[in-house]
């Protein structure tokens, strides 16, 4: 009884440890300092800090969501050329999506060609592309494919609004 509430003393023993705190691994007199510190005897104590998690793998490089919705738009117009769908809301049923948002997926096909390609060649990548499906609506909206291809020239939006400090 050592804590003096009664309690039976738990087994202590003391631990040790050299450290090396300078610029040679050393103090500045070449003298290495010890730490002792007291602690439980059945607990395991490592001088060296455990890694706290693992690191992160590599991120993969990704096809461009726009590339995807640009090939899922002209997938889409084939299978209304075929007759294998009556209309863009059978094709919003059947890939679960609004008749709105298949609409706006096949609104690409309106862009010039040239974009189109241009679109359909982007490389894959691990960053957010520069070409968003959103930053290309208001270029689908120009009739002429010259006007387009102006448009598209120019430095895009971003399609995400700028972050705000609080």
């Amino acid at each position: 009884m050592d804590a003096g509430n009664g309690a039976p003393a738990a087994a202590y023993r003391e631990q040790t440890v050299e450290i090396a705190l300078g610029p040679q691994g050393a103090f500045e007199n070449g003298n290495v300092g010890t730490l002792t510190r007291r602690v439980a005897a059945d607990r395991v104590v490592s001088a060296v800090p455990p890694r706290r998690r693992k690191p992160k793998p590599p991120k993969v490089a990704r096809t461009p969501r726009v590339v995807e919705l640009l090939r899922k738009a002209l997938e889409w117009q084939a299978l209304l050329e075929s007759g294998e769908v009556p209309n863009q809301a059978a094709i919003g049923r059947r890939e679960g999506i609004t008749r709105a948002r298949v609409t706006q997926v096949m609104g690409m096909l309106q862009l010039a060609p040239e974009i189109q390609q241009h679109i359909l060649s982007m490389p894959d990548a691990v960053r957010r592309p520069v070409i968003s499906e959103r930053a290309l609506r208001p270029i689908v909206q120009l009739e002429r494919p010259a006007a387009q291809l102006q448009a598209f020239e120019q430095p895009l939006p971003s399609s995400r609004p700028p972050r705000t400090r609080w």
